[in-house]
């Protein structure tokens, strides 16, 4: 059964099949072929993995997300970055980036990080003597922190797969999340100091006044990251917080978001969030199935048997992770993989919040790899003009960056667990 399970997976994802149904419909056949179990035990998985409080964290940050967006925040954070940069070489570029660290800490969602700072920030370099292929790839590889900085979507799901601590991955993918920041910093200053790209319209306010604008939105993280670090609220019920506070600031506060729109982010946040829970009731019951065969059992002696070093071993797991990454959808890759690698972890002593945030950095960069590249296609989009082949191209100083921080987090622990273990 282990067997055609596995086929029927890699001929459905290499048809092309939405990676839910493939999961879905490699499990029912797989349970057909068996003949001695009934196929509702599928469905009866699918819902029995879908069944849970802490799930409901991920269409609550998706829909705070959304009203955020439509509520001003994004406008707002630009403008503080902005004054944050100043006039230097690549300003708004690094706004961008900023731009996009602040509102990861709001979404948890990299693609909706993407669509919120791209679509403004990618028309600004462009009226700026910016190239459009440069903004479209920076706007690309800037949103690849909203899988890392809290409240990451794909934390919560990697927490509730391998029944880690959330809080403690949450703040462990605080300090890898900056770094990935500050990095893509670097490297667009020296482009764009290459380059000669320097802001024009540089409209400069107050220090204080631009804080002023931008205080609700940035007071979103420090609600949310607070009251999980001290006990006021799970992060599924800060989600919900989350929720109530923005809608609150969109309406009353800024006074930019109608009850319409607030009605249609609720149906926007649906569609993805739709997926995800999809995808993770499938893969319930794909789960089911590979504990029943101990197939992460014979993985995990395979792997075992190829080196009897942790450094080695943390070499492997990230190369697999990294082509997976090319291939699948974060959550999906997260849910599959996750119980397959627990054993590994536990036979060579390396923490499940550690491994967690590295995992979802690995994952991260795949937003930047063909075929899956969900970042590519996201920021392509919002500039159909610029080829696609020139954008991956792009990418590649960026993903050069975010590898070396990635070698850093894995090969020094305490870059993520000192954070970890303090806040969470």
């Amino acid at each position: 059964m282990g067997e055609v399970l596995l086929i029927a997976l890699a001929v459905l994802i290499v048809l092309n099949v939405p990676i839910a149904f493939s999961i879905g419909a490699a499990a029912a056949l797989a349970i057909w072929f068996n003949g001695r179990i009934p196929l509702f035990v599928v469905t009866q998985k699918m819902f029995t993995g879908m069944d849970s409080f802490a799930l409901l964290a991920i269409p609550l940050f998706m829909i705070a997300g959304v009203l955020m967006e439509r509520g001003g925040i994004s406008r707002r954070l630009i403008l503080l970055a902005k004054n944050c940069v100043g006039n230097i070489y690549g300003g708004l570029g690094i706004v961008t980036i900023l731009a996009s660290m602040f509102f990861s800490a709001i979404s948890g969602s990299a693609p909706a990080t993407v669509v919120a700072i791209g679509s403004i920030m990618i028309p600004a370099m462009i009226r700026d003597g910016y190239d459009p292929k440069f903004a479209v790839a920076l706007a690309a590889a800037a949103g690849t922190t909203g899988f890392v900085i809290p409240p990451s979507i794909p934390l919560v799901t990697y927490g509730i797969t391998m029944n880690a601590s959330i809080g403690k991955l949450f703040a462990g993918g605080i300090v890898p999340g900056i770094l990935m920041g500050l990095s893509m910093m670097l490297v667009c200053y020296l482009i764009c100091r290459k380059k000669g790209y320097k802001s024009r319209n540089f409209e400069k306010l107050r220090p204080l006044a631009a804080l002023k604008e931008a205080s609700w939105g940035i007071m979103m993280p420090v609600i949310i990251l607070g009251g999980i670090y001290g006990g006021f609220f799970t992060p599924t019920e800060a989600a919900a917080v989350a929720c109530v506070y923005s809608l609150f600031v969109g309406l009353f506060i800024y006074k930019e978001l109608t009850w319409k729109d607030a009605f249609k982010s609720f149906g926007d946040a649906a569609v993805p969030a739709a997926m995800v829970m999809m995808i993770i009731g499938c893969a319930a019951s794909m789960s089911w199935i590979m504990t029943t065969q101990q197939i992460p059992v014979k993985i995990t002696t395979f792997m075992t048997g190829l080196t009897d070093s942790t450094a080695v071993m943390l070499l492997i797991l990230n190369i697999i992770l990294l082509i997976t990454g090319c291939l699948m959808e974060v959550n999906a890759a997260v849910i599959l993989l996750g119980p397959i690698m627990l054993p590994i972890l536990l036979q060579f002593g390396i923490d499940p919040v550690h491994f967690g945030v590295v995992m979802i950095v690995n994952l991260a960069i795949g937003l930047l790899t063909p075929p899956m590249g969900i970042n590519l296609f996201v920021a392509n989009g919002l500039r159909k003009d610029v080829p696609f082949k020139d954008v991956i191209v792009n990418c590649m100083p960026y993903l050069a960056i975010l590898m070396l921080v990635l070698l850093a987090i894995t090969y020094f622990p305490s870059i993520i667990l000192s954070a970890a273990n303090l806040l969470g």
